[in-house]
């Protein structure tokens, strides 16, 4: 009999961590299996622990532990790879089970339990087969030896989870091989070990409860998000649960992805109680936020995967994927990519932002055609040279600059009348009208100078799309009024003389990512993009990570989210320990800080935890510059060292893409990378706006760079007072605008926030001189 063959998310995971030489063996036993599992060869046997769960030879070493489902429609066995085991780790201990929450299939290996656990639970494990010559298998180091009298247990301390009982841990989720081990749990490391072969929602809900979470609110947080009110006809259906489980098709895509590592999986996968944010249907925009880490991306990702599949077919390209900066764009594409179909991912418009408004205006060349953009700070000298010329002392540069971005493009102010009504809120310095009549007749001057270059910036450019996109959203729904007067029916004649027989919406539905960093102009042009109702726009962002001055308030702009909203709060990306750490620069406890929600209310961090365990951020003071990049350099090639052979751990990784350094100082990305290319002997590319240039093993940028990517370790230099924030900013500000002041500083600590939070496991942060004030002392 043939069968087919699924592979268990964590089981994946633990393919991706083993040599190369394996994963072609495994590919080639799951080829075998699926034409006869009863093959000889394969020597199949049920485990003596749970008659569900078989081992299979994968080759002399390695085997493969596989629950039977059922069969399927066309008589083929259904079978699910659950783990894959070197034959002296197979043990009876291995079970599979339904979760009574989730309804998903759920794997327990009790041999990855620590010692003294198992000890006082009373728990000995038994080898599942012997070797070739007739002697049991090693025991772990983590588990009694069989062979062996279990040792006296001292006396007990008090338990980790105290207070709780078995319903307790049984009503959250908690899976039930688990959970009279997790009530004899006395340390934080026993709990480590007891959740690293756990299953996921066990892992979360036993880290949350020994975070301080009470019960009621793990279940608020954790468990009801992902409770799917099983049927009891249920509960014993492999069949019905395998349905609800991830899992990946054995196939040829397998094989490639198995050669790409875990770092890969980590950056796609979603979480249970992501995935319901991701499945809903809404009556208009919906905003997920939440700290770093948190899955906000890949849940936007998982929408619109989600969005494409619903599609009716077709060549067009019903759905927009945008986020502010090109490099973030061309990492979204890529993470997509791994998600969808060729033919679906053809369907998604993937594009930055400003791309998109250059897209519009170019079919509307007729205004503004030839226009060369220039960025900020190319217009910012344009204006200084204006003051210059007008003999201005008044007014600075960057306040009239900011003046102009916010309030006139911000709110598309075309008059001078319109300006003198116009709201401030959050601008912080109060202007009276004479002022604003003074301030207006110098940005007059200073885009007049602009249009006589035959320049703009990219936020007068998003202004004029946006106005494009509206007048052309205007005429949609004129025509919509028309047809709805004559019951539903088009006069031809009228629709083609018109010209507004094609016209339509551009996108069906429109996905944002990074949503806190695009200018209110860009929100305008995307409300105008698609129609208004259900599922229309999908708004992932967290105003903690606000590195650029775009202050916006979602209502104002036409992107009414009130009653449609969900904060995500366990980061999956960064430890613990580096989280405490990047949660001081935003949540100091010696000052007050708030941040905006997108709407007219507040943000913050409360219950943002990590789900990882790791070591501590390295803070590392340098004599000098030189000392410095003398000392990074030696830490980057112990990193790389660790990923290439495997370090401690023996799991060898490609060290490119995994290692990067993060520059406080624009002025020190080139000596960054020149030391450690040239002294180091290291290959090195920096991280740009339009992506990695380059294929070295390190990457450098500056932190703005590094906003919305990952990397499993990451350097912090140059992080020193006067850099961080700039001192220069802090002199012009302190006695002149204490309001702009207080953004600036807020502005930097986010920056920083966001540069530490961009490393999964290793984070050293270094500097010369006086440390950064926002560094955790």
């Amino acid at each position: 009999m043939t069968a087919r063959l699924s592979l268990y998310e964590k089981a994946e995971q633990e393919l991706y961590k083993l040599d190369r030489s394996v994963k072609g063996k495994f590919y080639d036993f799951c080829h075998r299996f699926r034409q006869n599992p009863d093959h000889r060869g394969l020597d199949l046997k049920p485990l003596k622990g749970d008659g569900r769960v078989y081992r299979a030879k994968i080759d002399q070493s390695y085997r493969a532990l596989l629950a039977k489902i059922g069969i399927d429609g066309a008589g083929h066995e259904k079978w699910l790879v659950v783990a894959v085991r070197h034959r002296k780790h197979v043990y009876e201990e291995l079970s599979v089970a339904i979760n009574r929450i989730t309804g998903e299939i759920e794997f327990v290996d009790l041999s990855v339990v620590g010692q003294s656990v198992l000890q006082r639970a009373g728990m000995t494990l038994t080898p599942a087969e012997q070797s070739e010559t007739g002697d049991e298998p090693e025991t772990p180091s983590s588990v009694p030896d069989a062979a062996e009298p279990v040792a006296a247990v001292p006396a007990v301390p008090e338990v980790l989870l105290a207070g709780l009982d078995a319903d307790d841990l049984r009503g959250l989720g908690v899976a039930e091989q688990l959970i009279d081990l997790a009530l004899a749990v006395t340390e934080s490391e026993e709990l480590d070990a007891l959740v690293s072969g756990a299953p996921l929602l066990t892992k979360d809900i036993l880290y949350g409860l020994a975070a301080g979470l009470s019960v009621d609110e793990v279940r608020k947080e954790i468990t009801a998000p992902v409770d799917v009110k099983l049927p009891e006809s249920e509960r014993q259906d492999l069949d019905a649960a395998l349905a609800r489980t991830t899992v990946t098709t054995i196939d040829d895509a397998l094989k490639d992805i198995l050669e790409e590592g875990d770092f890969r999986a980590w950056k796609i996968f979603l979480h249970p109680a992501q995935a319901k944010l991701v499945d809903r249907r809404y009556s208009g925009p919906f905003r997920v936020s939440g700290g770093p880490g948190t899955g906000k991306t890949i849940v936007a990702l998982h929408r619109v995967k989600h969005l494409a599949e619903q599609l009716t077919p077709g060549h067009s390209k019903p759905i927009l994927l945008t986020t502010f900066t090109k490099n973030l764009t061309t990492d979204l594409r890529a993470r997509l990519a791994s998600l969808l179909d060729p033919e679906q991912l053809a369907r998604v418009d993937i594009t930055h932002i400003d791309q998109l408004a250059s897209r519009v205006l170019n079919e509307n060349a007729l205004t503004g055609a030839g226009k060369q953009r220039i960025y900020d700070s190319v217009a910012l000298n344009t204006l200084r040279q204006v003051l210059l010329e007008l003999d201005e002392k008044r007014w600075d540069a960057e306040f009239l600059y900011e003046e102009w971005e916010q309030v006139i493009l911000g709110q598309s102010l075309g008059t001078r009348k319109a300006y003198f009504d116009a709201r401030r809120a959050g601008r912080g310095r109060s202007i009276s009208r004479p002022d604003r009549a003074q301030i207006w007749k110098i940005l007059e001057q200073f885009t007049t100078r602009l249009d006589k270059d035959n320049r703009e910036t990219w936020g007068q450019a998003a202004e004029r799309a946006a106005r494009f996109e509206m007048q052309r959203a205007t005429k949609i729904e004129a025509r919509q009024e028309y047809k709805d007067d004559l019951g539903g029916k088009d006069l031809i004649h009228r629709d083609d003389s018109s010209g507004m027989y094609y016209l339509g919406h551009r996108y069906k539905h429109v996905v944002v990512d990074e949503a806190q960093d695009l200018r209110p102009a860009h929100w305008k042009m995307l409300r105008a993009m698609v129609a208004p109702g259900e599922d229309d726009m999908f708004i992932a962002g967290d105003t903690h990570q606000r590195i650029y001055d775009q202050q916006v308030t979602l209502g104002t702009v036409g992107v009414h989210i009130r009653g449609r909203a969900s904060r995500l709060t366990l980061s999956y990306r960064t430890t613990r320990e580096i989280l405490n750490r990047a949660m001081e620069v935003v949540n100091p406890k010696s000052t007050q800080i708030t941040f905006d929600d997108l709407d007219d209310g507040t943000d913050n961090l409360d219950g943002y935890r990590s789900v990882l365990r790791g070591p501590a951020p390295e803070l590392v003071p340098c004599d000098s510059w030189d000392d410095e990049l003398a000392q990074l350099a030696t830490a980057v090639q112990g990193w790389r060292e660790e990923l290439a052979t495997g370090g401690a751990d023996g799991k060898t990784r490609d060290p490119r893409g995994n290692i990067a350094v993060c520059v406080a100082d624009r002025e020190a990305v080139n000596q960054v990378m020149y030391y450690l290319a040239t002294k180091a002997g290291l290959t090195v590319a920096e991280l740009t706006k339009d992506g990695v240039k380059g294929d070295g093993d390190i990457h450098v940028g500056t932190m703005h760079r590094f906003k919305g990517l990952e990397y499993q370790k990451l350097a912090i230099v140059g992080a020193r007072d006067g850099v961080i924030p700039r001192a220069s900013l802090v002199q012009r500000y302190r006695e002149t605008d204490p309001q702009r002041l207080a953004r600036e500083e807020l502005k930097a600590r986010s920056l920083l926030f966001v540069a530490a939070t961009r490393a999964r496991d290793t984070l050293r942060i270094s500097w010369h001189g006086k440390p950064s004030p926002y560094l955790p002392r």
